[in-house]
């Protein structure tokens, strides 16, 4: 399947699954939930997909890419809808569940596709192409999801976000004979449990970075929709604040081939947290729209700079054939810190109030930022 075709997939996809979870959020907030139970919501997104993330990547190892793309864009299609048909705080738990799982098999499977369907000279700059649609869709999914809660409300939001998704699956079912089925399960596979990735010293670093940099992204997309109700913004403006955090995602994105010649992963890596650990710092400091989408847009840059580095890395260390199930623990990483985190800073805010989150956000970035610049170090 075309580069181009993958990433316009993912845009859509990813932009009815990125503003479900600001629509989520924010509807649930409006019917009086608690920061807890919105941190609830947050991890339950996430709690089904750190279980399934390993079976689903040794799936896509397996068949290929064809069915669990086309399957998991169908489903988040139909998640996303349920709290339109039935309004309420049951619903968003369910739709919450499923939309999170049903993203987890798309994201796993598009990577794999890249990167599986990538020349290892070819490698990193596709994947940088497909964060660069991410970052699109990170802009989209929320702006469009604010403005609309804001003007249609949210059960029409919530239709409008799931027509996305199914026209991901349609793009996806006009080239589904380019797309990579093994309906046998003949692919060469190295010998091995999970454990044995874990037991890589390499890959072990990589999934420790990929904990902290995915708790430094979803705890700004968790914590901002809280923040900035607390303080009186409209849904618009939070999504606006969301969307000068993508924007920069978008800009750094772009800039990323000239960077990649100048700079080697972990230095990348390493830069990152310099940059995510003070714009975390910063934020309680800030109530006012144009400072708050500027330091936003501060920590995009930093955060949006690493993906391709990190994916580039995996599939270069990866075993043979095991390299969807080393995206699947990648995934389990992901939303482990997704399920965890807006549990615990959830419960923290409500008791002690958000500044200090945002502070022991700073300090956990500060603490990865030493050590990758030991594994920098080791680069040289």
């Amino acid at each position: 399947m075309p580069l181009a075709a993958i990433v316009a997939a993912t845009v859509l996809a990813h932009a009815a699954f990125n503003g479900c979870r600001l629509s989520i959020s924010l509807n649930a907030l409006s019917m009086g939930a608690s920061t807890l139970t919105v941190g609830g919501l947050m991890s339950l997104i996430a709690a089904l997909p750190m279980l399934l993330g390993v079976p689903a990547g040794r799936t896509v190892d397996r068949i290929g890419v064809r069915l669990p793309l086309m399957a998991s864009a169908a489903a988040v299609g139909a998640s996303v809808v349920v709290p339109a048909a039935f309004p309420g705080l049951a619903a968003l738990y369910v739709a919450a569940a499923c939309v999170g799982t049903a993203f987890m098999l798309f994201h796993i499977s598009v990577q794999h596709a890249v990167g599986e369907g990538s020349a290892e000279g070819d490698r990193k700059a596709n994947f940088g192409w497909l964060a660069l649609g991410f970052s699109i869709s990170n802009f989209f999914g929320p702006t469009i999801a604010g403005l609309s809660i804001d003007h249609l409300g949210f059960r029409a939001t919530f239709v409008l976000l799931s027509t996305f998704a199914l026209a991901s699956l349609t793009l996806l079912s006009t080239r589904r004979a380019s797309l990579s089925h093994r309906p046998h399960g003949r692919a060469k596979r190295a010998a091995g449990g999970t454990l044995d990735l874990l037991r890589e010293p390499e890959l072990r670093r990589i999934f420790i970075v990929t904990g902290l940099l995915a708790s430094a992204w979803d705890f700004f997309v968790f914590v901002m929709p809280i923040y900035g109700t607390s303080i009186g913004l409209s849904a618009s403006t939070i999504g606006f604040i969301l969307g000068a955090f993508a924007i920069a995602t978008f800009v750094v994105r772009l800039i990323l081939p000239w960077l990649s010649r100048h700079l080697r992963e972990w230095t990348m890596i390493t830069t990152t947290f310099a940059i995510a650990a003070p714009a975390y710092a910063l934020f309680p400091a800030m109530e006012t729209v144009p400072l708050l989408a500027a330091n936003a847009f501060l920590l995009g840059l930093g955060l949006g700079a690493t993906q391709p580095s990190i994916m580039s890395l995996l599939y270069a260390k990866a075993p043979a054939g095991r390299a969807g199930e080393a995206v699947g623990v990648r995934s389990v990483v992901l939303n482990a810190s997704s399920t965890v985190l807006p549990f615990l800073f959830g419960g923290l805010g409500a008791a002690v109030g958000i500044a200090p989150v945002f502070l022991a956000m700073s300090g956990a970035l500060a603490a990865g930022g030493f050590f990758a610049r030991r594994r920098r170090a080791g680069e040289r």
